[in-house]
Order: structure tokens, then C-alpha cells, then sequence
């Protein structure tokens, strides 16, 4: 094999190898125009400080005249009184990232001037205007080895149309010989010090600011979310899209998913500022991670039935359904165990977010030792719907249970007819269970947000393996006391 040859197999088997690491998103976030202008409203505003704030050198140097000689100035204590962004404007730059414009900037700067001529001699203060001060800044967007997105200034272009400088003095002719040496220089200080300020600006402020994005998210001493970014954010003619691992891991022993995410393609809309995507894959990750961490097994005793029911779990209450109970284990305590034999499958439809979980219902005898005696292990099945929001950053729901069906698995105390053990399954199920899963979806899963950012006008939409959330977004700056 030759040398070229020998490189084109490389690169192939480089490009395979980076092929086939790749994976899908399984949470994606999309920020449209509208989202990128209002984080520009918060951006330029910070940026206006900065320029405002910015320190310029003193300048001095010999300028040679015609019929006169050599003249000597110094330009020093120069105090920058505003830099004003009038107009400016973010864009969408395919495959580079995103683009700021700026127009019509304006700055305002006063300092004291010496100047040396012959046996001239003379001092004072000037003002100097910049006028018609354009901009073009081009972002590039990227993630670290971390999975955190990372942002730089690729590239800055400045161009000052108009400088005046007004020299207050005795020698007005005397300035004016050097008016356009002066006005050059500051033309290239003010140029180059821009950049530099933006520069400055991008990276002490916009890429901490985006380092808050959390890439692991804890919810509980059971799981967390994998927010780690799969790739650096991609901009399109429409908008910014930031594909996400979304996975949820068990906090007791972090395994592979056995399983992979489709590929999530968000509608076309813009009416929000931002779109979260979150895949079946996503919510699936969730039922992995809680069975995997032994979080999905709920047990069910005499103390936590509500008050009202006119039911006890004990074998006398049961014997009603199986005989055979009231002769092998009178008048004793139960406990009924719910476990789920693997993890539950979630489904996402254009009608909604549909959960059909298979779990075991063992039922136990609590002897007068303590210990517990099997009695029977049921198969219990049903539809479970559940009802999405989005509240104070998380995604909250709420699950609605259908139809229960039970089947025996096996049994220690004889047979029985498990049909008659329905209504207390609904018992159990709606009075119990219920109420302790939605309890722990009111408090939600945490959405992939920056510090500071509140959400509002919420949409929530279904589609084929995603749910489609919608929101605009509000900047809540952080009080300094």
C-alpha cells in the first residue's frame, strides 16, 4: 500500500471510529430568534459598560511640518465620558455560530494635551468625539471535555468613520497643523481597544455565565440527569439548536443504558424564545436509573391506608377473598410488597404520554415474631396517562390510572379467585400508590437553565417519542448588596 493510499485508509477508519462514538441527543434545546434578541438586549447592555469603563493609554510623538519644524504633543488623562450602542443586532451564522452587528456607536472622551514648538509652549484639555462607529462580531460556539458549552470571539472588526477633536488653547493654528496625526492615532487606539474589550467581555462574561448551564443535575439521593452536551450547538438560518445526552443515572451505581435515542427532530415552530425537546429515551433513562438505584419498590402496611376506608390490611379482612387464610395465619398483620421485575417502558404519542408498568404484588402474613410469611405473588398491569407541566424551571406531572389487571403468579396459601382481589388493588393503586408518585413528580426534573433564568408562557405539546416544551424567558439579574 502506498503512502497516499496508507493516509486515505486512516482518515476513513477515523472518520468510522468518530461515526460510530456518535450518538443521538436524547434532550434537545432550541433557542429561536426571538430568544437569541433578548439574550442580545442582556448582552449589549453589559457590553456598553465595558466599552464605557474602558482605560486608554496616553499618546505622545513628534510630528514634522512643513515651514515650521518639529512639533512635540502629549495626549494624556484621557476619561472615556460614554460609549453608546444605539443600534446592534444579533444573527444566525450557519456553521460558524452567531453573528453581532453593531451601528451608529458613538464614544466621548476628554484629557489634557501639552504641545512643544520651538519656543512655543502650551497646554490645556480636549474633547474628542467618535461618531458613526461600526462592529461585526463573530461567535463560536463550542463544548469542553466536559460536556459544557464554551463560546470565544472568532473574530472583531471595527470601523470609526468620524473622529473630531476640539483643542481648547491660545495657538488654534498651531493644533490644527496636527489635527490629522492625532486623530489617526486615536482612530487606532479606539480599534484595537474594542476588540480587546470585547474580547475581554466574552470571556469573563459570557462564558462563565454559560458555564452555569448544569451538565449533571441531582434530583434526590436515588438519580440525577446527564445534561452534558454531544456536540457543539449547531446554528441554522432559523435557530440555535443544543443537543443534550439527557440521561438520567442512578446515584448507587451508574450503569450503561440499554438502550439508545431516536433521532428527535423538533417542528419548525418560533413562537417561543426556547424549545425543550425530551425524548422517550429521556423519560425512559428515568424508570432505568430509579430501578437500577432499587428505588422502584414500595411497600404498603395497615398505617398507610387513609383514614375514611373501611379497610384493614390484615389476614381477616383478606380471608374474605382467600379462604384458606383464616386457618393458617388468623387475625395477623399484613404487608404487601410492589416491585416491578424490570424497568417500566414509557410511550410518547401525538395524544399523550402513555406508561403500561408490570409489577409484582407480593403479599405477606407479619407473624407474632416479626417475621414475614409469603401468602401469594400477583402480576398486576395497567394504563397509566400521565399530564406534563412545566413549573419554577422543572418538568412536573401528574399520572392518571386506568383498568388494573391481575393474574396469580403463584401461591402459598392454595387457590383463590384473583378477580375478587380487584377492588382492593383499586384501594391500594389509587389511594396509596397514586398519591405517593404524584407527590414526587410535583417536585419535578429539573430543565437544563442557566443561573437566573425564570420561564413563562409555557406550551407543552406531544408528538412521536418527544414531548415538546415551549417558553420565553426572562433574565432575573443578580441583586449585588
Amino acid at each position: 500500500m502506498g503512502a497516499q493510499s496508507l493516509v486515505v485508509a486512516c482518515g476513513a477508519l477515523a472518520l468510522c471510529l468518530a461515526l460510530a462514538g456518535a450518538s443521538n441527543p436524547g434532550f434537545v434545546v432550541r433557542i429561536t430568534q426571538a430568544g437569541l434578541d433578548y439574550a442580545h438586549q442582556q448582552g449589549i447592555a453589559i457590553l456598553e459598560k465595558e466599552l464605557a469603563q474602558m482605560r486608554l493609554p496616553d499618546i505622545s510623538g513628534d510630528s514634522r511640518i512643513r515651514h515650521v519644524g518639529k512639533v512635540h504633543y502629549e495626549i494624556s488623562s484621557l476619561d472615556l465620558q460614554s460609549f453608546t450602542l444605539p443600534y446592534s443586532r444579533i444573527s444566525l451564522a450557519p456553521n460558524v455560530g452567531l453573528q453581532v452587528s453593531i451601528s451608529n456607536a458613538f464614544a466621548e472622551v476628554d484629557g489634557d494635551w501639552r504641545v512643544k514648538l520651538l519656543f512655543i509652549r502650551d497646554h490645556g484639555s480636549f474633547n474628542l468625539n467618535v461618531e458613526n462607529v461600526y462592529l461585526k462580531i463573530n461567535l463560536k460556539l463550542g463544548s469542553d471535555a466536559s460536556g459544557k458549552p464554551t463560546v470565544d470571539t472568532s473574530s472583531c472588526s471595527v470601523r470609526i468613520s468620524k473622529v473630531r477633536v476640539h483643542f481648547s488653547g491660545k495657538f488654534g493654528w498651531l493644533y490644527n497643523l496636527f489635527y490629522n496625526v492625532v486623530e489617526s492615532r486615536f482612530r487606532n487606539i479606539l480599534e484595537s481597544k474594542v476588540c480587546e474589550t470585547v474580547a475581554s467581555s466574552v470571556h469573563n462574561e459570557l462564558q462563565p455565565y454559560l458555564r452555569t448551564l448544569p451538565v449533571t443535575a441531582r434530583i434526590d439521593a436515588k438519580a440525577g440527569i446527564d445534561y452534558s452536551l454531544v456536540a457543539p450547538p449547531t446554528a441554522t438560518a432559523q435557530s440555535l439548536d443544543v443537543g443534550l445526552k439527557g440521561e438520567f443515572f442512578s446515584m448507587v451505581h451508574r450503569s450503561a443504558v440499554p438502550f439508545t435515542p431516536l433521532l428527535l427532530a423538533l417542528p419548525p415552530d418560533h413562537d417561543r424564545m426556547v424549545y425543550f425537546g425530551a425524548s422517550s429515551f429521556f423519560f425512559n433513562t428515568a424508570g432505568f436509573a430509579y430501578h437500577t438505584a432499587g428505588a422502584l419498590v414500595f411497600e404498603i402496611t395497615d398505617s398507610m391506608i387513609p383514614e375514611g376506608i373501611d379497610f384493614r390490611l390484615n389476614t381477616t379482612v383478606f380471608s374474605a377473598f382467600v379462604p384458606q387464610l383464616e386457618k393458617m395465619y388468623p387475625n395477623m398483620p399484613m404487608k404487601v410488597r410492589l416491585s416491578s421485575s424490570s424497568a417500566p417502558s414509557l410511550n410518547i404519542r401525538p395524544g399523550g404520554l402513555l406508561l403500561q408498568p408490570v409489577v409484582d404484588v407480593q403479599a405477606y402474613a407479619i407473624l407474632p415474631d416479626s417475621r414475614l410469611a409469603p401468602l401469594f405473588l400477583l402480576s398486576l398491569t395497567g394504563n397509566v396517562s400521565a399530564v406534563i407541566d412545566v413549573k419554577s424551571g422543572h418538568i412536573v406531572g401528574k399520572l392518571n390510572m386506568g383498568r388494573l389487571r391481575l393474574s396469580l403468579k403463584h401461591s402459598d396459601v392454595g387457590t383463590f379467585q384473583v378477580r375478587t382481589l380487584q377492588s382492593i388493588m383499586n384501594i391500594f393503586a389509587s389511594s396509596i400508590l397514586l398519591p405517593h408518585l404524584n407527590g414526587r413528580l410535583e417536585q419535578g426534573f429539573p430543565l437544563p437553565l442557566p443561573d437566573r433564568i425564570q420561564l413563562s408562557n409555557i406550551l407543552v405539546q406531544f408528538h412521536q417519542n418527544f414531548l415538546l416544551l415551549g417558553a420565553d424567558v426572562r433574565y432575573q439579574p443578580q441583586v449585588r448588596i
